[in-house]
């Protein structure tokens, strides 16, 4: 069979998926990308396994090195994001030279952010760990933090390249790019780490090392063999405003979320190492990886949701919406609820292959308290996860950015403070106030996400506006910021 033509726009066989039956589509994009952040999400525990052997200060200087490394991944998984969710819904409009004009912006603008972010960060790294309170640890995390971000860049191509693919929903190439990240990171690790004798640098330099191998595929695809949907133009390249304003407004918004989220963690962070130092960051940080494995089914998930979203608010097939979005959030709850019942049962065994060194043995039972609380919060995740990436679908990057801020900012670093602080309640206090600002939440991101829905339904009758760059006006009438 001949390769889709790049002139003509000839669908390939991941557009034909995106704009066909919604929970096929739903199915066949989430379960490539829950394999491959599968895969990643292990390689994150296999990593803190190796990690662990070198003590608690090693744990530690990865764990206030993660807010940093969060909001790389926020700001490049924002643009990756926004040029997604508006690659989607050109697809969606059948509109391929706007198609290429956003992949093009996309990779440009990402550049240019991994640049001012490598900049900032290699500057400003020791005054801003020292802030958080790194204390012992200081100069580990200080050293595991230059070299991590002295390749940031690699990491942000990736999230954007990955993005890219998933858009026009080639989910499966996307799934092998991140797989093989995370397979060569976990092989790489103990040679760096004990065979090279580098400690908790060697981690830093398996993960930049495997980014690079990975992105030199990626960039094949993309670049030279030219086998997807979308083509890149970058000869006499000069920025189309409208283009710009398609990504950004959901793209920042999407970043901003990410980084409140990033914020959350700084916060969280800060929080556990006034309650318990060191110690209590090993613990936060070790147990949110497992939690994080946990919520994977979700990431899988939410990624489909945007694209099949995207392209039917493209074309205008708002009742697709409303069934992709159902389907997939009746399959979160199951999915993390099952998940979470595991987690509970199983936390001692669990907790020991984190715990297996005489230096990681003392935080074991604060680990386990934190899987036996912490697990009330997955069922959660699904509620708020999907409504922030079916908003990004149809180009409400700014109510998925409200979403994410009241569930940050709002609910959870305040009741963690409240509980674990004020209350006095400690470690378990800041737990259960991450639960409780979980299920508070519930109502208000399905409430929010299904009115909307709605809302589009009652004006499908309504003549259609077109998403050509030349408008600024989403369809639904509001303004351009929301």
């Amino acid at each position: 069979m001949d390769k889709p033509s790049l002139q003509t726009g000839r669908p390939t066989k991941g557009v034909q998926i995106l704009l066909g039956d919604p929970k096929k589509a739903i199915i066949k994009l989430s379960i490539p990308m829950v394999a491959a952040m599968s895969a990643h999400t292990i390689y994150n525990l296999v990593d803190a396994i190796w990690v662990s052997g070198k003590g608690p200060e090693s744990l530690s200087a990865v764990g206030f090195t993660f807010p940093f490394l969060f909001l790389a991944i926020a700001i490049s998984n924002g643009i990756g994001i926004g040029g997604g969710a508006a690659i989607s819904r050109r697809i969606g409009a059948r509109d391929k030279q706007g198609t290429d004009t956003i992949a093009s912006h996309t990779i440009v603008i990402m550049l240019i952010f991994s640049a001012l972010f490598t900049s900032f960060m290699l500057l400003l790294a020791r005054p801003l760990l020292r802030l958080m309170g790194a204390g012992t640890a200081l100069d580990l995390s200080v050293t595991y933090a230059r070299i991590i971000f002295s390749g940031i860049s690699f990491v942000f191509f990736m999230q954007v390249a990955v993005a890219i693919l998933r858009s026009e929903g080639d989910a499966k190439r996307a799934m092998y790019a991140m797989v093989a990240g995370a397979v060569l990171n976990i092989m790489l690790d103990p040679i760096f780490i004990y065979s090279l004798g580098l400690g908790v640098a060697g981690a830093a330099w398996a993960t930049i090392l495997s980014m690079f191998l990975v992105s030199i595929v990626t960039f094949y695809w993309l670049f030279i063999e030219k086998r997807t949907y979308v083509s890149f133009r970058f000869r006499g390249f000069r920025f189309d405003r409208d283009a710009v304003f398609d990504i950004g407004r959901v793209g920042l918004p999407a970043s901003v979320s990410q980084m409140s989220m990033s914020l959350m963690a700084f916060a969280l962070t800060t929080i556990v190492a006034s309650v318990r130092g060191p110690d209590g960051v090993a613990i936060y940080t070790t147990g949110w990886r497992i939690i994080s494995l946990a919520t994977l089914p979700m990431l899988g998930v939410a990624s489909a949701v945007t694209s099949v979203a995207g392209a039917a608010f493209g074309a205008r097939d708002y009742k697709k919406i409303e069934t992709s979005y159902l389907y997939a959030l009746k399959a979160g709850v199951l999915t993390e609820g099952a998940l979470a019942i595991v987690i509970f049962i199983f936390a001692p065994h669990i907790t020991w292959i984190f715990t297996w060194s005489e230096e990681s043995a003392r935080i074991m039972k604060d680990l386990i308290l934190f899987m036996r609380i912490l697990w009330l919060l997955l069922p959660t995740v699904a509620f708020g996860m999907l409504s922030s990436a079916m908003f990004q679908g149809v180009a409400k990057g700014l109510y998925a950015l409200i979403m994410t801020l009241i569930r940050t900012l709002v609910f959870t670093v305040p009741f963690a403070w409240f509980l674990g602080i004020h209350m006095h309640w400690g470690l378990r206090g800041v737990w259960i106030g991450m639960v409780a600002a979980g299920i508070c939440y519930i109502p208000i991101a399905f409430g929010w996400a299904i009115s909307h829905i709605h809302k589009l339904e009652r004006e499908e009758g309504v003549a259609p506006k077109t998403l050509a760059p030349d408008t600024h006006q989403e369809q639904s009438g509001s303004s351009p910021c929301c």
